[in-house]
Parts: C-alpha cells; sequence; structure tokens
C-alpha cells in the first residue's frame, strides 16, 4: 500500500526542491553572469549525483547506460533541453520575480501534458483537462496579481 504512494512523496519532495531552487538561485544571482551561475551549478549537480551513484553502488549502470545507443540519444537530449532550461530560468530570476517566474516555468508540466499526448500517444481525462486549464489559469492569476 505506501508502495503504491511513494511516487507521490517523491514528487513532493521534487517541488519543494524545485521551490529551494527558485529562493537560492534568485538569491546567488544578484550582481553574477547567469550562464556562469548556471554552470557553475551543473558541476555541483554532476559531482552531487556522481556521489549518490557510487554511494547506491550503481556505478556498474554507467556502462549499461552508454552502451544503449537509444537511450543515450535520449538522454542527451533530455541533457541539452534541461541545460537550456536552467539557462534561461536563471536568465528569468535575475530579471524578475520569483512570484512571476515560478509560476511561468511551472507551466512545463502543462507542456509536457500536451507533448505526452502528442508524442507518446498518452490520454487525458476530462477531470485532467480541468486541472490543466487551471494551471493555465493559475499561472495567469499568479504573474498579473
Amino acid at each position: 500500500m505506501v508502495m503504491e504512494y511513494l511516487w507521490l512523496v517523491f514528487a513532493l519532495l521534487s517541488a519543494v526542491m524545485a521551490a529551494l531552487v527558485a529562493i537560492f538561485g534568485k538569491l546567488g544571482l544578484e550582481g553574477v553572469d547567469t550562464n556562469t551561475a548556471t554552470a557553475i551549478r551543473a558541476v555541483i549537480m554532476a559531482l552531487f549525483l556522481i556521489g549518490v551513484v557510487v554511494l547506491l553502488g550503481k556505478t556498474g549502470e554507467i556502462t549499461t547506460i552508454f552502451s544503449n545507443n537509444t537511450a543515450m540519444n535520449w538522454i542527451i537530449l533530455s541533457g541539452i533541453a534541461g541545460a537550456l532550461s536552467w539557462l534561461f530560468y536563471f536568465m528569468a530570476l535575475k530579471l524578475g520575480n520569483v512570484t512571476q517566474v515560478a509560476p511561468i516555468d511551472r507551466m512545463s508540466v502543462v507542456f509536457a501534458v500536451i507533448l505526452a499526448i502528442i508524442f507518446l500517444g498518452e490520454t487525458v481525462s476530462l477531470t485532467a483537462g480541468i486541472g490543466i486549464l487551471l494551471m493555465v489559469l493559475g499561472a495567469i492569476f499568479l504573474v498579473l496579481g
């Protein structure tokens, strides 16, 4: 029963950490170049994540992933998209308020759902569609408010 909802625990933790990224990022960007700050952040993330892989004893998985060309291509594209996302996010944080930038950034949820429908053939219920609409309206109200 607990394992059934473990995804929700991780998703909530992800949301809290993403919120902290916005706050810490905004505080750290004062008077510095956003691209350089993003690059330094990426190095810190890479070192941290390598430490996690080592700590969990998953270093053997590295060759498995590198030998899977399809997986590597998608992981490379994901990495590039993620890097561009963070470059734009830090630029937006430097120029705008967290209360405006974060809601627009979270529109990624809406875009992810739309892209999942188009490219992955996923379906969305009427209730979920209404939720997506409310997310869009919520972001608009937060930015204008």
